[in-house]
Order: structure tokens, then sequence, then C-alpha cells
């Protein structure tokens, strides 16, 4: 069973950077998921698949993940770049596209 180390992304609805601090390390799926017939619910047999660990820098999951003998991946981080506008461009001669109401 593998695990995988990553930062996750910041939400795309808001511009804040909540979340995307921290390196998360969780297991790959392990079992196969199955449709309960009664229910229809979706289970599995891999518990190992509901625990999701944080971690303050990259190093610090790779150093649990080899203390505990866990075969792991790491994703590179993918910080994303901060698009400048200003509020006068708006109103600029030469937009692109018209500004009209």
């Amino acid at each position: 069973m593998t695990a995988r180390i990553y930062r996750p992304a910041p939400n795309a609805m808001q511009s804040g950077k909540g979340n995307s601090k921290q390196w998360v390390l969780v297991h790959e799926l392990a079992a196969q998921r199955s449709i309960d017939p009664l229910m229809g619910y979706t289970t599995s047999t891999d518990t190992k698949q509901q625990v999701r660990l944080s971690f303050d820098t990259q190093e610090d999951a790779e150093a649990y993940a080899q203390k505990n003998g866990i075969a792991y991946s790491v994703q590179p981080a993918q910080d994303s770049t901060p698009k400048r506008s200003s509020y006068p461009d708006n109103f600029r001669a030469d937009r692109k596209t018209p500004w009209t109401h």
C-alpha cells in the first residue's frame, strides 16, 4: 500500500490561502469499493483510506512515512500566481473588450 504526500491547492472560490500551507498524507485505495445492495452506499474494507494526516512541512510527512514503513510518493506543490490588476485599468482606452453598462 502506498501513500500520497501533497499540499492541497487553495479553494478556487475564495481568494484566501486557508488549508493550503500544510502538507497532507493520504493512503491510496488498496481494496476495491463496492455498492451496498440494501442502502446503495459505497463501501470499502480498507480503513486506512479514512486517515488523513496533516504536517507542517514536507520533510515531516516524509519522516513519518519512513518511520512507519509506509511507501509514499510526493506530488510537488503547485503555487498559484497572483494576477495583478488595478482599478484604473478598467477604464483604459486600449482595453481589449469595451467597458459599458
